[in-house]
């Protein structure tokens, strides 16, 4: 049986807030593995138990640009190792040059962008010249592209950790504005139900179905427990489906209706995604040093 560490159940209960204990007991049920620890705890608390979608893992920026007549914009994540340098004016503005190159040029992939003429040079050697420069190593980890149906809104918030791109077809700046907005502060994951990852409403399913089997209801009605939470949770992570931030009362798909308005699609930059950010325990390297003096 796989050794369950405090350092194991202290990185769960990070990603989940969940008991310290209920995340011991969810690891040893999973034999040591962390993201089924991670589904047992989704069981038996519910989605609070699921942060980890969401936590920013590594520094750095997102940077936007659209065209004045909003037909076309781009973001672009600039990663670098400490949230000062994150800060730093000249870090930013070659994020936000990226950006722009990104919407005049539309690369294929970042090893074109990295060949793009820039301040002279070229952005690679831009960027190496920063890093020379800063002392600081930084990377291009992303970028998208978008061509609009309607007209492009986007916003940045957060000191530039979350960014957003929007193209409405209808309404009014304002409208695509507060929608950018929306999506930054709520973190949809997808449009639409039709466009929600399959895995992960399989997954989702699976959880509602254990969830279910363990509430003692009777077995006739499981069935439309399990696909009562499938759908709750398809309108949780949603564009159309979630209450509207300015006015919970009305999803946003039913605000775009009394708009006679439409989202074509979205972009969401969450700066450091999915990156394991290093954690350095200084105490013990401290106390390693102090060892190997003696």
């Amino acid at each position: 049986m796989a050794e369950i560490t405090a350092n194991l159940v202290k990185e769960l209960r990070d990603k989940t807030d969940a008991p310290m204990m209920e995340c011991k007991k969810a690891l040893t049920e999973a034999a040591g593995d962390l993201a089924r620890a991670e589904e047992i705890l989704r069981i038996k608390l519910g989605n609070k138990a699921s942060k980890a979608a969401s936590r920013v893992a590594a520094e750095g920026v997102v940077a936007a640009h659209v065209t004045k007549d909003g037909k076309a914009g781009a973001l672009v994540e600039l990663n670098c190792e400490t949230d000062f340098v994150a800060k730093n004016g000249e870090f930013l503005a070659f994020a936000d040059r990226l950006a722009q190159l990104v919407v005049e040029h539309k690369p294929k992939d970042i090893d074109a962008l990295a060949g793009l003429p820039c301040n002279g040079s070229t952005v690679d050697d831009t960027r190496k010249a920063l890093v020379g420069k800063i002392g600081e190593n930084m990377t291009i980890r992303r970028f998208a592209c978008m061509s609009a149906q309607g007209k492009l809104a986007n916003y940045i918030h957060g000191g530039s950790k979350i960014g957003v791109l929007i193209d409405v077809v209808g309404g009014d700046d304002v409208l695509a504005k507060d929608l950018a907005m929306h999506i930054a502060a709520s973190r949809p994951v997808a449009l639409s139900s039709a466009e929600v990852p399959a895995a992960m409403v399989d997954k989702e399913r699976e959880i509602a179905a254990a969830k279910a089997a363990e509430s003692g209801k009777p077995a006739n009605i499981i069935p439309k427990m399990v696909e009562g939470s499938v759908q709750k949770f398809l309108r949780e992570v949603t564009l159309l489906g979630q209450p509207f931030v300015k006015n919970d009362k009305q999803s946003v798909g039913e605000l775009l209706k009394s708009r006679a308005a439409s989202v074509a699609g979205f972009i969401l930059y969450l700066v450091g995604e999915g990156i394991e950010k290093r954690k350095d325990d200084f105490v013990t390297e401290v106390m390693a040093q102090v060892g190997q003096a003696r």
